[in-house]
């Protein structure tokens, strides 16, 4: 990604996303001394805004550099711009705003509002995964797939239906891929992989740990390793030689598995199927045909069904 695109990003992202979520999203990639600062700013925003740089660092046990690190992680410019932050932040909480259910939707917004809240938000979580996807890793990850004698694909929760969306599409244009998301037998499998073969590894968070083992296993047997993660510096990422960045989505506690993850997630699986498609085109388009002959007397009403009022 561009350094343009990298400052974009990050704008967009401080001025969408309200601290707590923020603090939870990037989390994963905090050093403990930051996280103790993002997590107590996020706490007591009306607090930390009367302190001090040399107060903060003090209050957390931190350092100043730890201090302005943090806030220039968070997406303030310096630990000035983050003390407006949250004295602004403070100064909402006590007019007494209806509290929040998600990011951006309260108690008191009307249905329609919801809708169009959420729909905005799939749309901008969509373009926000599609500007920051680095193609030279995409293209990487799709020869691997295209080339692949096997490929395993890895995701529990909400990410295995991911998994299991990349594995149906691959099997339809005659590559052999096969969805695990019950962690041993994802285990079991990758044992059995070996260089030429590839595996795939979704996790939104990138620190789950029954689809980081069975990558890792995967990443020492010889195989291509993929990993698509909402988190470019987490766990999983040091094992797989290609990362496939989506959007951090902004999920929250009543929204651990916010759709927005798994619609950038589905975004970035329909990008690797038609460019894997593509390149095994004569090989795919014969396969992707006997399928949908296959399935076409399935999808046709019954003799009852057409009788039906």
């Amino acid at each position: 990604m561009s350094e343009v695109m990298k400052e974009s990003f990050t704008e967009a992202f401080t001025a969408r996303t309200p601290l707590r979520a923020r603090v939870r999203a990037l989390a994963p990639s905090m050093t403990p001394s930051v996280l103790a600062v993002a997590e107590a700013v996020a706490a007591d925003p009306a607090g930390c805004a009367r302190l001090t740089v040399t107060a903060l660092a003090e209050h957390t046990g931190t350092s100043e550099a730890t201090v302005v690190r943090t806030a220039r992680l968070l997406g303030y410019p310096g630990y000035r711009d983050l003390r407006l932050a949250l004295a602004a932040l403070a100064a909402q909480q006590e007019s007494g705003a209806a509290p929040s259910v998600t990011v951006d939707i309260t108690v008191d917004d009307p249905l329609p509002d919801v809708v169009a809240k959420l729909a905005r938000e799939e749309a901008q979580t969509l373009a926000d995964t599609a500007a920051g996807l680095d193609l030279t890793a995409l293209a990487a990850a799709v020869t691997a797939l295209a080339t692949a004698r096997r490929i395993d694909i890895y995701g529990v929760g909400a990410s295995a239906l991911v998994a299991q969306d990349l594995a149906q599409k691959l099997q339809r244009i005659g590559l052999v891929a096969l969805a695990h998301a019950d962690p041993h037998l994802a285990v079991t499998n990758a044992v059995q992989l070996r260089p030429g073969d590839a595996a795939v590894a979704i996790t939104h968070s990138g620190s789950t740990g029954d689809v980081i083992d069975p990558l890792r296993t995967a990443f020492e047997r010889g195989a291509t390793t993929i990993a698509l993660t909402g988190r470019p510096h987490s766990p999983v990422t040091r094992h797989a030689d290609h990362v496939l960045t989506t959007s951090a989505a902004r999920e929250s506690r009543l929204r651990p598995a916010a759709m927005s993850s798994r619609t950038s997630q589905l975004l970035v699986v329909d990008c690797l199927f038609v460019a894997v498609a593509q390149q095994t085109y004569e090989t795919a388009a014969p396969a992707l045909a006997a399928s949908y002959e296959a399935l076409a007397p399935r999808h046709r009403p019954t003799s009852r069904q057409e009788q039906c009022p």
